[in-house]
């Protein structure tokens, strides 16, 4: 009898690890009021009404059958989760010419090598500077090039669902955004609230200073040099400096400055 072995199945073996970036999408009372997401989750047995209401009896429903599971989006702003900020976001134009809404992001900058620089040493309110940045690439021996997702690491995910969130942290200075996008880096990312230094502190700042120009100063590079960047992410500390790719197709929102996005990094193992 011919012992013919079974075909050994290489397709799950050659599979590359897939990790999460993106934060649950769920209302969480802790959120700041702006952010909350409200859903509606509607039962299996709603769906049985509304079938009977277009027609047919219930007399002829399959066997068994309990109809199905739905879900609404009550209430959700488009930055209030892991989202992607487009240029319209920031400015009405770039450079003079009009800002691209999301739905005109080119698909080809949301796919690409991706890079973590790790800035977790940073403290609260401790500006992250074009040295910072260009220290982390010498020590490790990155160079960057045009294309790549750089991902910016503060470890504030861990405090992702509690109400300190948006109040914490440390931020891009317009120094290093404008050097990122220079290295041809249309798409970056940040662990925290925001990309910029937490809000309430650059108000605070601005007003004690009367400095103009310390408030959003990372955001508004984008009057001048078109860029993205990612707010909100997860997990960057499960992710090598290189070596994997990354992956952040926002949602096809006609007109919109930012969409949510589901995030992931793809490493070949």
């Amino acid at each position: 009898m011919l012992n013919i072995e079974p075909e050994k199945n290489t397709f799950l073996t050659d599979m590359p690890r897939i990790i999460d970036l993106s934060k649950p999408i769920r209302f969480n009372a802790e959120d700041p009021w702006f952010m909350r997401v409200k859903i509606k989750h509607k039962p299996h047995k709603a769906a049985r009404w509304l079938i009977r209401f277009l027609g047919l009896p219930f007399r002829l429903f399959p066997k068994d059958f309990v109809g199905w599971a739905d879900d609404t989006i009550k209430h959700m702003g488009v930055h209030a989760t892991t989202h992607l900020d487009a240029p319209w976001h920031y400015y009405p134009t770039v450079a003079g010419q009009p800002a691209k809404t999301i739905d005109e992001i080119p698909l080809e900058w949301c796919y690409g090598d991706g890079v973590v620089i790790d800035m977790t040493h940073k403290a609260d309110f401790d500006i992250i500077t074009l040295q910072d940045i260009q220290e982390y690439l010498t020590t490790k021996d990155i160079s960057l090039q045009a294309g790549m997702i750089v991902l910016i690491q503060t470890g504030r995910d861990k405090f992702n669902g509690t109400k300190q969130f948006a109040d914490v942290g440390t931020g891009m200075s317009k120094e290093a955004t404008e050097w990122l996008i220079d290295q041809g880096i249309k798409v970056m990312g940040i662990d925290q609230w925001g990309w910029d230094l937490p809000m309430r502190y650059m108000i605070q700042k601005a007003k004690e200073s009367g400095n103009r120009d310390l408030f959003w100063q990372a955001h508004l590079v984008g009057r001048e040099k078109e860029y993205c960047h990612i707010e909100q992410l997860v997990n960057l500390g499960a992710l090598p400096p290189t070596g994997f790719k990354v992956c952040v197709f926002p949602l096809k929102i006609v007109g919109a400055s930012a969409a949510p996005a589901r995030v992931v990094a793809i490493l070949n193992e």
